[in-house]
């Protein structure tokens, strides 16, 4: 009976992440303003009158601001080149995975810069300033994050650099 149900339990999971992996997000796009990163992964913006902080879903940069840990090898960096990417004032959209919050009650989010589209939590691990790290079920672009960081790491670029 146990098996039956772990079964159902996985081709259930499988079927939500087929329908996110196809990158169809499970609610509309939100406008929103930067105004001011947190540290690699997390930012503060204004949407609806509010401000909101937002943890971009698919990655992790190094720690900075974690009072129960030291800063960690590459954060300063982390959070500079996020700080580049979405200066204060820049629009975005956000773009949600299945869950809309977590535990922390932070937004998860896939943000766009909204002048160009790029995909922020992509460019991060891209370049090197960002790990994968996957919540299920918010796996939409597991596989993008999945070989940018591959890339990024075989390459030597940012934290795979530095921090060994």
């Amino acid at each position: 009976m146990k098996w039956v149900l772990a079964a159902v339990l996985v081709l259930g999971a499988a079927a939500v992440a087929s329908r996110v992996t196809q990158h169809e997000p499970a609610a509309d796009p939100a406008r929103a303003v930067v105004t001011r990163v947190v540290d690699g992964d997390t930012i503060h913006v204004a949407i609806g009158g509010r401000d909101e902080t937002v943890r971009l879903i698919g990655i992790n940069t190094p720690e900075t601001v974690d009072p129960r840990s030291p800063v960690e090898c590459f954060g300063e960096q982390a959070h500079e080149h996020t700080a580049e990417l979405l200066p204060k004032g820049t629009p975005v959209r956000l773009v949600r995975d299945v869950e809309a919050r977590d535990k922390y009650h932070r937004l998860l989010a896939y943000v766009y810069r909204t002048k160009d589209d790029l995909f922020v939590n992509l460019e991060l691990a891209r370049d090197g300033f960002a790990d994968l790290l996957t919540f299920p079920p918010n796996v939409a672009h597991v596989d993008d994050f999945t070989a940018a960081v591959r890339e990024a790491r075989d390459a030597g670029r940012g934290l795979w650099s530095a921090c060994r």
